[in-house]
């Protein structure tokens, strides 16, 4: 198990990471892999998540991330039952609509391992490790 935060202005092809869990040492342990896509989206999220009505249409987003807090956000995944694999790359800077903001990649055991595995890490990195800021 290695920290697993791949640096690249370019969002990595989901088939190749898929390749490479796939022919990893470790994947004789794996049963499962699940991937987070999260994007630009019209909505705020003051409206999706909190129900406001009185919301103006996102037109982008500046987006960051604090990487020693992912790196160590991915290093507390693996010490979850199960977890075996990990992949996570995060976008910087000015995004558009339906731009990725970021993709995460989780393989484990069994199906219930990788989900809380998958929901703990992506939790972690939006609630602790990102600022997001909505353009209007």
């Amino acid at each position: 198990m290695s920290v697993s935060l791949v640096k690249s202005d370019k969002m990595p092809s989901g088939d190749q990471w898929l390749a490479e869990a796939k022919a990893d040492p470790g994947a004789e342990k794996i049963g499962m892999y699940l991937t987070h896509n999260g994007v630009v989206r019209k909505d705020a999220k003051a409206k999706v998540r909190a129900g406001a009505d009185d919301t103006q249409p996102v037109t982008g987003m500046y987006f960051s991330y604090d990487e020693a807090g992912v790196e160590a956000a991915i290093e507390e995944t693996y010490k979850m039952p199960g977890i075996y694999y990990i992949r996570v790359w995060l976008a910087t800077g000015e995004l558009a609509l339906g731009d990725s903001i970021m993709q995460v990649f989780i393989g484990g055991d069994i199906r219930p391992h990788v989900i809380d595995g998958l929901q703990f890490l992506v939790g972690k990195i939006k609630n602790e490790c990102v600022i997001e800021q909505e353009k209007y």
